[in-house]
């Protein structure tokens, strides 16, 4: 395992709480949500306010330093760092936002947990004095159980997309969550039924997020919120991939039945070294595109559009490539593997669910980096 997340910056401590992550899967599965040890765990390392503005007693870490602590923790529960990684990226948003939007959230506590549901299909806007009427249903809102807020997508007439931050008292719970991976994500459905309103200061235009418009000073908000956003879906894989190669490795070397048939096995030996690459490939390239954007952010220059985009196509490769690499594991991982409860079953299972997350199919995002190469216009604001 990696000593990222122990190592850090000192804002953020992890090291007491890894096991434990990995000792509540199991219950976590079972309830279909994080248990709330864990979401205590996470409280309590700091983890939740990585990425809150100093001024509200936030951490204001890097992203790259924010997504390779994520990383450890899907070495070891994937959902946990899933949940955990989506609860904390929203700060990074909601400090795009009016100030008093953030005093809203973060005013008395730094710790605020907040979920999302970004899908506008489901939600219904009407113009009011001073904001919108929100209703709908949107779906997916991992962690919502254990969050006092909500951002919710929607599309308002004549504009276009806009994120709306909701209380918890205005909006309803729905536990949808039956699924074969991810299970204590607890992604379930959030409702409301009667209209609330949603002040202007308390929205995000999409094409805010786009220009990089932000109420900051601080660099680090100078970053486009997306590529935040759609690193927090891909990156868990990254670690999931690893714990999968640590167990396979592990097995290999002391099977009940022939310890020398895994070991010896040509054909193992060239899975194992695929994998561990691929998995290298991955970490790293998000290592390198958050280095570039943060040096050009810090120094007052703009991130080129073609590398935007690039980012994005590979943030969404992600689980693709960590599907394939965990695949060639388990293809070949023996007969413990396939008994319901396996471990490395289990991630094979959960890396495939986050596939569905739609920032995680990079068919589209190839195209447009592709157009962009060949002298088109950019086709995507979310990048």
């Amino acid at each position: 395992m990696s000593s990222s997340a122990s190592a850090g910056t000192g804002k953020v401590n992890l090291s007491p709480y890894l096991k434990n992550f990995a000792a509540r899967s199991k219950e976590g599965r079972e309830l279909r949500k994080l248990p709330e040890a864990s979401i205590q765990d996470l409280h309590d390392s700091g983890y939740f306010r990585a990425l809150v503005p100093s001024q509200f007693g936030g951490h204001e870490m890097t992203p790259k330093e924010f997504f390779q602590i994520q990383t450890e923790i899907a070495e070891y529960d994937m959902s946990t760092a899933w949940v955990g990684g989506i609860i904390a990226v929203h700060a990074f948003q909601i400090a795009l936002m009016d100030e008093q939007a953030q005093k809203d959230v973060y005013a008395e506590n730094p710790d605020t947990r907040v979920s999302s549901s970004y899908n506008p299909v489901g939600g219904k806007t009407e113009p009011a004095e001073g904001g919108l009427m929100l209703s709908g249903r949107w779906g997916w809102s991992s962690g919502s159980d254990h969050c006092e807020w909500v951002l919710l997508g929607g599309i308002v007439a004549g504009e276009g997309y806009r994120t709306f931050l909701v209380p918890r008292s205005d909006y309803e719970i729905e536990d949808t969550w039956h699924s074969m991976g991810l299970q204590a994500t607890g992604s379930n459905d959030i409702v409301i039924e009667t209209p609330v309103f949603v002040p202007d200061y308390r929205t995000h235009k999409q094409m805010d997020g786009f220009n990089c418009l932000n109420e900051q000073s601080s660099s680090l908000y100078s970053l486009p919120w997306a590529q935040a956003f759609i690193r927090v879906v891909s990156t868990p894989a990254i670690g999931a991939a690893k714990h999968a190669l640590k167990l396979f490795i592990e097995n290999a070397s002391t099977s009940s039945t022939d310890p020398t048939r895994l070991v010896g096995d040509p054909d193992v030996l060239r899975r194992v070294a695929e994998a561990e690459n691929a998995i290298d490939q991955a970490e790293t390239m998000m290592a390198r595109n958050f280095d570039v954007m943060q040096a050009l952010v810090d120094s007052g220059q703009e991130i080129p559009m073609v590398d935007r985009v690039r980012y994005r196509y590979q943030a969404g490769s992600v689980i693709k490539d960590m599907s394939e690499a965990v695949d060639q594991l388990f293809d070949v991982a023996g007969g413990r593997s396939v008994f319901v409860g396996a471990e490395i079953q289990n991630i094979w299972h959960d890396i495939h669910i986050a596939r569905a997350h739609v920032a995680n199919n990079p068919v589209g995002f190839a195209r447009n980096w592709g157009n962009i190469m060949m002298g088109g216009d950019n086709q995507d604001v979310f990048v």
